[in-house]
């Protein structure tokens, strides 16, 4: 199973970013999928996920700014980022938790991240 983030970039403050997880391979399902960030000198933290019934929890910090959604049927999952402060910028890691098409069996992906950099 593969991850691909996509959709980073340099960005005002105040401004908006779309970022972008599809999940590709031998999968049969996929279940819950989050977005997590890491800033420079801190630890990777939770930003949002979503099951896949639709039903979302968010990080404090980014409540009523980020919204998380995804396509079941193409299996990707999005991140749109709107009123982004200097504090978002990080490199933003998408998980997914999926199922073997071979196996049956769940296991835990990670993308390589995405650099979101907000500054003036």
């Amino acid at each position: 199973v593969q991850l691909q983030a996509s959709g980073g970039g340099l960005v005002q403050p105040g401004g908006s970013l779309r970022l972008s997880c599809a999940a590709s391979g031998s999968i049969l399902s996929v279940n819950d999928m989050g977005w997590y960030r890491q800033a420079p000198g801190k630890q990777r933290e939770l930003v949002a996920t979503i099951t896949s019934g639709g039903t979302t929890n968010y990080a404090d910090s980014v409540k009523g700014r980020f919204t998380i959604s995804r396509d079941n049927a193409i299996d990707t999952m999005y991140l749109q980022m709107n009123s982004l402060k200097p504090e978002d910028t990080a490199v933003y890691y998408c998980k997914a938790n999926t199922q073997s098409r071979w196996s049956g069996t769940w296991s835990v992906s990670w993308g390589r991240g995405t650099l979101v950099t907000v500054s003036s």
